[in-house]
């Protein structure tokens, strides 16, 4: 029996990871459009994402007595748009991302590969698109509401505690000519849920492009999603997933 579960029910449900919280619709642009929060200067120069260069990755986690039965799973998106506006001093940018739900790719062979011995295990074609179709679905994301995850920025400074960053810093720890370590404060909405985010990142900037990279663990629960859990919790997704990301902008025409 929990040979079948493996191959139906944990295909479509545990991959997918999370059912969602109560939650109250919110007014969304046209997809792919990616707009700076209303009311915050635009100064410096003006980037946009190069979806070709960009890529969102997510770790999710399987767990419970029975996890045998599931999977990790990697998802990973690369239909990224949005804009950036960078100024001189940091703290006076302004970015916004734009990361369409159905944008999302499920155990991309090489993104296993990249991820190690947590990810080695083989993924059918069924359950690869049983998960897609599940963590789009009403009980997930609910893309068709909901077609685009957005990121908007609510402050950006220097990281605490990096190369010489203090509390409350606004400028840039550089750890290398070019390279600058910061974070973001984010508001980011969900499948109709909005929450503030504090984002560790690695600036590097030139005259032709900024590439933003980072890493961290992310509560599903702290954007709204609830951990999944079948068989009263004897099996179940963490609720700590690994966010990774890498976002390079252009300058805009």
């Amino acid at each position: 029996m929990f040979k079948s579960l493996s191959v139906g029910a944990l295909a479509l449900v545990l991959a997918a990871c999370v059912a969602p919280k109560p939650r109250h619709p919110m007014p969304q642009g046209p997809p792919g459009e990616a707009a700076p929060p209303p009311g915050l200067p635009l100064p410096g120069r003006a980037f946009h994402i190069d979806e070709n260069q960009s890529e969102l990755r997510i770790l999710v986690y399987r767990a419970g007595p029975l996890a045998r039965l599931g999977h990790n799973h990697v998802m990973v998106n690369r239909a990224i748009h949005g804009t950036v506006n960078w100024a001189d001093e940091p703290g006076a940018s302004v970015f916004s991302l734009v990361i369409p739900a159905a944008g999302f790719v499920v155990d991309d062979a090489q993104a296993r590969s990249e991820e190690g011995p947590d990810f080695s295990g083989e993924v059918s074609e069924d359950a690869k698109s049983g998960t897609l179709h599940n963590m789009l679905s009403t009980a997930v994301l609910d893309a068709d509401e909901f077609p685009s995850i957005t990121v908007n920025s609510v402050a950006v400074a220097g990281a605490p505690g990096e190369s010489g960053g203090a509390p409350g810093a606004t400028t840039p720890a550089a750890v290398a000519p070019g390279t600058a370590v910061l974070r973001a404060t984010v508001a980011i909405s969900v499948a109709g849920h909005e929450s503030k985010l504090e984002v560790p990142f690695t600036l590097q900037a030139d005259s032709s492009r900024l590439s933003a990279t980072g890493s961290m663990e992310l509560r599903q629960s702290t954007v709204g999603l609830t951990p999944y859990s079948l068989m009263l919790g004897a099996l179940q997704v963490q609720d700590v997933m690994t966010i990774k990301f890498k976002f390079v902008a252009v300058p805009s025409p």
